[in-house]
C-alpha cells in the first residue's frame, strides 16, 4: 500500500476503471455516444489526472475484448487528438479476442491492496464486482444505484468495514454548486433555512435514443428509477441525514414506447415516497415525487433535470439542465449546455481544462481521500460525514429504489421501508404495507384508530 513521498506528497495510485460503456468512454455502438459525452467522462478524468501526477497505472476491463482496438482509436480521435500532454496507456481485460463476463476477476488480481477500482457497469453486476474488489484490498467507487438492494448493500458495508477500504457511490449531483447550496439551505437552521421538509417534486429524462444505448440491460436487469431516480433520491438522503427517513414507497409506471421497440421495460416511473421527519417533536409527514422517463423527445439538452421542494418555511426550485448558457453553430444546431458538469473545450494551449467541473471533481475528490487513506492521514470513516456519498450513508436510497421495484411488480402496492426503532436511520427491511380497515362504527381493527374529516 502507497504512503507519502519523501517530500511530504501524496503518491500516486493506481486505477481500474471496471466498464466500457458511455460513461467511461465514450464509446456506444462503434462510435462516439450520440450526447453530452461523446469524449466519456471517466477515462477521460483519470488520463488528465495522470497528467496531473495523482494516477499512475490506469486499467480498463469489459466484457468483450474485441471492442478495444474500436474504444482506443476513439479515446485516440476524442481525447489524444484534442489535448496535449494527455498520456493514454491503458492495460485492458479481457485480450483483445476475447470475450469473457468475468474478466473482471483477472483485472482486479494485477492490482494491489490501496489501489482503486472505479465500476460503471449494468446495475445488476455492481454488487460481485465491487465486493470481489473489496476483499482484494482496493478502494471502490461504483456508479449509483451502488447495489439494487438492502441485503447488498448491508454485505458491502460488513466486507468495507472488515478491509478498513473506502467504498462510495459516484453521485455527482452532490457537486453541482446549485444542489448543494440547495441542500446547505434546506438544512440550515437558521431563519433563513426551510424548516422540516414537506413536499418535493423531481424529474428527471433522457432522450429514447438512450434506449439503443442501454438496449444490453434495459428492462432486464434494471429500469429507468434504478438509472435516474437514484439521482434525486440521493440529493434528498444526503439534505434530509439526521432529519428525515423514508417511510414508504408507492410506484406507478408508463408503458408502450420501449415495448414499439422491442424492450420490455416502462417508459417512465414515479415514486411517491413518504419521509418521517422523525427528529421533530411532531413527528411530521413529508412526500417527495420522483420521476424519470428514458422516452424524451430530442432536445435542447441531453437531460432534463429539475426539482422543486418545499419545507415548513421556505422553498427553492432548482433547473439543472438550464445554467443561462445556449449554444448554436451550423454543424450541431442549437443547444442549452452545462459546462458546470464537464467541460470539453480546450484551453488556448490545448490542454484538458475541465477540471473545476462536477463530473471531474467527483472522481478527484474520491481518488484523494484514497491517497489521504493509504498515506494514513485519514480513516474511511471520517468520510460518512457527507462529504462522499459512502456505502455506510446511502442506505435509505436503496431502500426506496428497491422498494419502488417491488411496489411495481406488485401491482402498486404501497411498501413500508421498516426500522429497528423510532429514531433508527439505517433501513432493516422492507415490507408491503397493510391498509387499515374499520368496522361499521369507524373504528380501526388494525390497532389505530383511522381520522376521519369532519364535514
Amino acid at each position: 500500500m502507497a504512503t507519502n513521498n519523501s517530500d511530504g506528497t501524496l503518491n500516486k495510485v493506481n486505477v481500474l476503471m471496471v466498464g466500457t460503456g458511455e460513461y467511461t468512454t465514450g464509446y456506444v455502438g462503434g462510435t462516439a455516444a450520440d450526447s453530452d459525452k461523446g469524449a466519456g467522462v471517466v477515462a477521460l478524468t483519470m488520463f488528465d489526472l495522470r497528467r496531473r501526477a495523482t494516477v499512475d497505472r490506469v486499467g480498463m476491463c469489459g466484457v468483450n475484448g474485441k471492442k478495444f482496438p474500436g474504444i482506443r482509436q476513439h479515446m485516440e480521435n476524442q481525447i489524444g487528438n484534442v489535448y496535449k500532454d494527455m498520456d493514454l496507456t491503458c492495460d485492458t481485460f479481457p485480450e483483445d479476442t476475447e470475450v469473457n463476463p468475468k474478466a473482471y476477476e483477472k483485472a482486479i488480481k494485477s492490482f494491489h491492496p490501496g489501489d482503486v477500482a472505479v465500476i460503471f457497469t449494468p446495475d445488476d453486476t455492481h454488487y460481485d464486482i465491487a465486493l470481489e474488489c473489496i476483499q482484494h484490498g482496493m478502494h471502490v467507487m461504483v456508479t449509483k444505484p451502488i447495489v439494487q438492494g438492502l441485503a447488498h448493500h448491508r454485505a458491502l458495508c460488513e466486507a468495507a468495514k472488515k478491509k478498513n477500504v473506502l467504498v462510495a457511490m459516484e453521485v455527482h449531483k452532490r457537486l453541482d454548486p446549485f444542489y448543494a447550496d440547495a441542500r446547505d439551505r434546506a438544512r440550515a437552521t437558521s431563519a433563513t433555512g426551510l424548516g422540516d421538509f414537506q413536499y418535493l417534486y423531481a424529474y428527471m429524462s433522457q432522450p429514447k435514443h438512450q434506449l439503443d444505448t442501454f438496449k444490453a440491460w434495459a428492462g432486464k436487469s434494471s429500469d429507468i428509477s434504478y438509472y435516474l431516480n437514484s439521482h434525486h433520491v440521493d440529493w434528498s438522503e444526503w439534505t434530509l441525514a439526521g432529519k428525515a427517513r423514508p417511510i414508504r414507497v408507492t410506484a406507478t409506471a408508463s408503458t408502450g414506447v420501449a415495448q414499439g421497440r422491442g424492450i420490455e421495460t416502462e417508459d417512465s416511473i414515479t415514486l411517491t415516497v413518504q419521509w418521517e421527519n422523525f427528529k421533530a417533536p411532531s413527528k411530521s409527514l413529508g412526500c417527495a415525487v420522483y420521476t424519470t422517463s428514458w422516452v424524451a423527445p430530442k432536445s435542447d439538452v441531453h437531460s432534463q433535470q429539475r426539482f422543486f421542494y418545499m419545507g415548513s418555511r421556505g422553498e427553492i426550485n432548482v433547473d439543472q439542465a438550464h445554467r443561462g448558457c445556449t449554444v448554436a453553430t451550423d454543424a450541431s444546431g442549437f443547444a442549452s449546455v452545462n459546462p458546470l458538469f464537464m467541460k470539453y473545450t480546450p484551453s488556448d494551449h490545448k490542454t484538458f481544462a475541465g477540471q473545476d467541473s462536477y463530473g471531474y471533481k467527483s472522481f478527484e475528490k474520491f481518488i484523494n481521500a484514497c491517497r489521504s487513506i493509504n498515506a494514513a492521514q485519514s480513516q474511511p470513516s471520517a468520510y460518512n460525514d457527507g462529504s462522499l456519498a459512502t456505502v455506510h450513508t446511502t442506505m435509505q436510497g436503496t431502500a426506496i429504489l428497491e422498494a419502488g421495484r417491488l411496489s411495481l411488480d406488485a401491482d402498486g402496492q404501497p411498501m413500508d421501508i421498516i426500522y429497528a426503532d423510532p429514531d433508527a436511520e439505517e433501513p432493516m427491511s422492507i415490507a408491503p404495507h397493510s391498509f387499515q380497515t374499520s368496522d361499521s362504527k369507524g373504528n380501526s381493527t388494525s390497532g389505530k384508530k383511522k381520522r376521519r374529516l369532519s364535514h
